[in-house]
């Protein structure tokens, strides 16, 4: 077998280092994605503001060793500016046929699900916008609520810079109602109980639900590897309780072992002497294709382990948390409305 001389051996040595240097510095370097996206609280928004939808993706990147920096741009520039190329996609954003041609999408991980607020003692039974014709409703401006608001024969929308704004107006009857996303809802109803139950009204049944996504452009060099790493994300971020954090809310309502029926998630291990009256759903795609045998209960994911139902559920886990509400949750820390 031929031998390396002393010199070529350390030439090749130093050869190898090298490149195996490289390769970590290559490995180690993290990618920064260019995205844009509109001023849509609370799911999109200047950093500082309510921008739960780009909060998820931010955590979902940093444990994929993935950045993004996202511009702002108004509503009327946003598809120009997600189809062009000089940005690499959007964390948050809907799909359609056009989208499709140009991009790639991850698994839905959020939903806009848009609900009628009225106030205490309204007709908020609606199910859909042209049920309301004639009646003037408060929406905040910059807000992507689609084609369905330019509907003429529908109701009058009347734009309003913030949620906090919106309501004011309906509480001084300047409109008849405004369009709040659940999460605003559940936000108000758990930061402001006292007020909600007395002053608001709140539908059941959401005017507009539209799925989110993570959306890259299918040109874009590793693009379907970052998707399916951040849908990878999405469950653990659940189980780990990331969602109940940046999304402010008890429970989810969530598929995590992946069979396509959801569980019940608390947002710890101490869950309370009573299941839960209601439960965020991330989306609502599972619950309507499919459903619970008849009369029986979901199941519950506490302290790392699933549950068949409440009563399985150990008694050492039912037990009121000290800690609830949590300081970090105060109503002025993401919306502060007057009442």
């Amino acid at each position: 077998m031929a031998t390396l001389s002393p010199r070529r051996w350390h030439t090749s040595v130093l050869v190898a280092m090298l490149s195996l240097a490289g390769a970590f510095v290559v490995s180690g370097q993290t990618p920064t994605l260019r995205l844009v996206s509109t001023p849509w609280s609370p799911f999109t928004n200047e950093a500082g503001k309510p921008r739960f939808a780009l909060d998820l993706v931010d955590a979902a990147f940093g444990r994929i060793g993935v950045r993004a920096d996202t511009v702002i741009v108004p509503p009327a520039e946003f598809t120009p500016a997600l189809l062009g190329r000089r940005f690499d996609g959007s964390g948050a954003a809907w799909k359609d046929q056009e989208r499709e041609r140009v991009l790639i999408f991850s698994e839905p991980y959020l939903e806009n699900r848009l609900i009628l607020v009225g106030r205490h003692g309204d007709d908020v039974s609606a199910t859909t916008l042209a049920a309301l014709k004639g009646k003037r409703i408060a929406i905040v401006e910059g807000y992507s609520y689609g084609d369905t608001i330019d509907d003429k024969a529908g109701p009058t929308f009347v734009r309003t810079p913030s949620e906090e704004e919106s309501v004011a107006q309906l509480l001084n009857s300047a409109v008849d109602y405004t369009m709040m996303d659940e999460l605003v809802v559940r936000y108000i109803t758990s930061n402001y109980p006292k007020e909600a139950q007395s002053r608001l009204q709140f539908g059941s049944t959401p005017l507009i639900t539209r799925p989110l996504y993570l959306a890259l452009r299918n040109d874009l060099p590793g693009a379907q590897s970052i998707i399916d790493r951040f849908n990878a994300q999405l469950r653990v971020m659940i189980t780990d309780r990331t969602y109940h954090r940046l999304l402010h809310v008890d429970w989810i309502n969530a598929d995590v072992d992946g069979d396509g029926i959801p569980e019940l998630v608390p947002r710890g291990d101490r869950v309370g002497i009573a299941p839960p009256q209601a439960a965020y759903s991330i989306t609502t795609t599972t619950e309507k294709t499919t459903k619970q045998p008849s009369g029986k209960e979901p199941g519950f994911y506490v302290g790392g382990n699933l549950y068949t139902d409440w009563a399985s559920v150990p008694n050492s886990y039912k037990v009121e948390d000290p800690k609830r509400p949590d300081p970090s949750r105060s109503a002025a820390s993401i919306f502060t409305f007057r009442w």
